[in-house]
């Protein structure tokens, strides 16, 4: 059996897609592979040992945006940017196809319209630097590659805005949202299921379609509305048990009632036309990933 490395493991995507390839993956965390070593790849290699490869997915990241504003810059860039680099030359002198995952954040923000593949990168803050240094660094090593753009990922266990809000909302009475940030809440496993389903088609197809595609939950929203929607539904399956709701109303406030050390994007929409027409893949709408992830968090 051809298997498919996972860095990351113990992310909301590397859970997502060590679930979705089950006997397929080689997973592989942090302790056993640390991006912040500078001999990783040395590492990595002794790992992967005798084991046949069809792949390697990259769900490794460095995501603590507003840390990477002041002292977690140069760990942003190692781990976003520089180690993604490295990992590429070593896919490459395997004849690996690497899978990486980038953000809306290499963009500015400006506008209402859905940003597409060749619109001109230009982030807004240090982690969509170090993130579009890595797209960079991927690309200039010449190796076959997927390089995804996604946007709000979340699941039912992880540290992102919908665990957040759960435990908000059996904290507080009023919670104030952010209501003029607009973009696509995607559910981490929806998303490893359209990786997966992307990588087979490109290993299948002749030419190994390498590129940049914009890859998100259909649908838009504002952080302001979805944390709404999550509300809404806890408040339809609330037991009293599981995740007892004290909250009784969220306000919608504007961005600067609300300044992170980072500058946040308003407009995070991603056109994911391309990824549709080359190889045949799309997510459900957000909403669809909400309710799913909603039970999960329940039943778990």
């Amino acid at each position: 059996m051809q298997r498919i490395v996972i860095l990351g493991k113990d992310g909301q995507m590397g859970r997502a897609l060590s679930a979705r390839l089950g006997e397929r993956a080689l997973a592989i965390g942090q302790q056993e592979v640390d991006f912040c070593d500078a001999h990783f790849v040395a590492t990595l290699e002794r790992l992967v040992g005798t084991h046949t490869l069809a792949a390697v997915i990259n769900a490794s990241a460095y995501t603590q945006v507003d840390k990477a504003e002041g002292e977690g810059r140069d760990e942003a860039f190692r781990i976003n940017a520089t180690a993604v680099g490295e990992l590429a030359q070593w896919c490459k002198s395997r004849n690996l196809p690497l899978v990486h995952y980038s953000t809306d954040y290499v963009f500015d923000g400006g506008g209402k319209k859905p940003w597409r593949e060749e619109d001109i990168p230009n982030p807004a803050n240090a982690y969509g630097e170090s993130k579009l240094a890595g797209e960079l660094a991927l690309i200039e090593a010449h190796g076959d590659y997927l390089l995804f753009r996604t946007s709000w990922i979340f699941d039912a266990q992880g540290k992102n805005f919908f665990t957040t809000m759960l435990r908000l909302m059996g904290e507080k009475e009023t919670i104030s949202v952010v209501d003029d940030q607009f973009g696509a809440p995607t559910y981490a496993p929806h998303l490893a299921t359209a990786t997966v389903q992307a990588l087979d088609r490109a290993l299948a197809m002749e030419t190994f379609p390498r590129g940049t595609y914009h890859l998100c939950a259909s649908g838009m929203t504002s952080w302001f509305e979805f944390a709404s929607a999550i509300l809404g539904l806890a408040r339809s399956m609330e037991t009293g048990q599981k995740f007892p709701l004290v909250c009784k109303r969220i306000d919608s406030i504007p961005t600067s009632q609300y300044p992170t050390p980072a500058r946040r994007p308003f407009n995070s929409r991603l056109d994911c036309s391309k990824a549709r027409r080359a190889l045949d893949v799309a997510l459900p709408q957000w909403r669809d990933g909400l309710e799913e992830c909603m039970k999960t968090a329940y039943e778990s």
